[in-house]
């Protein structure tokens, strides 16, 4: 009999509550309420405990970061450890005066710190200042081997490069998670929202299926400032089929329940991995061929 290798995952798409403190103590309350409900990995949108501030370029806001490892970590820590789950926490890095990362911190299910993933691609858009607060990652791709799987994290931006996807499941990843605040502009929402919206989930979907791993996005909810998060939360698996989605506007914990062993069968029928060129691949490394 095949080994069942079943794996719930919840994700906390929720909204900024006004601090730091308030923020973490309802993600706690999120955590708790996902592992009643029998999740066993649990990650968290992007800069969770903090309001997206880099709607605008504001020296004094650097001082929302913290270390990873830190205070925070040190509460998720004994919270994972509590409830046997794994957590997954995007938060503000200040690792040096003047260098700040975006970065996700993994905690196992024992309540041990494995090792945090920081953001490798940073965006610059009108509403989306992040260039000014934070440089760019240089732990790599990682992959993780928790007690409940393999699992890799990559950061909102990071959604969009087919190749940030590639590595991780290269490495060996089964779920790839994206913590995420994406949203709207009012005077691009008319136009283009849905259209939008449809990009960000198509290429993610795509990412499960070229890679044959599981793609779990949690984006932000509510208004803050001009940028409306649209929610919508999702997971997708190795089909690219949408297996659990959340609401556009509420705070939500999502479950959805992977199959571990399904996905290394559809590997062996649909062996993407072994077809590969990489011989041919060497001007990836370019910028343009021209």
């Amino acid at each position: 009999m095949a080994e069942d290798r079943t794996r719930r995952i919840a994700l906390i798409q929720g909204r900024d509550y006004g601090s730091a403190d308030l923020n973490l103590a309802r993600c706690v309350e999120r955590i708790r309420e996902a592992a009643r409900r029998g999740a066993q990995i649990i990650c968290t949108q992007e800069l969770f405990n903090l309001p997206y501030f880099c709607r605008e370029q504001d020296p004094q806001l650097f001082d929302l970061a913290e270390s990873v490892p830190g205070p925070t970590t040190e509460v998720l820590c004994e919270v994972a450890a509590e409830l046997g789950v794994v957590v997954i926490a995007a938060l503000f890095e200040r690792r040096a005066p003047g260098i700040y990362h975006n970065t996700a911190a993994v905690i196992d299910a024992d309540g041990s710190y494995l090792g945090k993933y920081r953001k490798m691609h940073i965006p610059q858009d009108p509403g989306f200042e992040e260039k000014f607060y934070f440089t760019p990652g240089d732990l790599g791709y990682q992959v993780w081997q928790t007690q409940f799987g393999k699992i890799a994290v990559l950061i909102c931006w990071d959604q969009w490069y087919p190749e940030a996807a590639r590595m991780a499941a290269l490495g060996g990843a089964e779920i790839i998670f994206y913590p995420t605040a994406i949203g709207w502009l009012p005077e691009e929402k008319a136009e283009l929202g849905a259209a939008q919206h449809n990009a960000w989930e198509t290429v993610q979907r795509g990412h499960a299926v070229a890679n044959g791993c599981y793609v779990a996005a949690v984006n932000r909810t509510g208004t803050e400032g001009d940028t409306e998060f649209w929610g919508q939360s999702f997971v997708s698996d190795f089909y690219g089929q949408v297996v659990a989605r959340a609401s556009a506007s509420e705070d939500e914990v999502l479950l959805a329940d992977c199959d571990l062993q399904a996905l290394e069968a559809t590997r062996r029928i649909w062996p993407f991995f072994r077809d590969r060129r990489i011989d041919s691949f060497d001007d990836l490394t370019r910028r343009l061929l021209d």
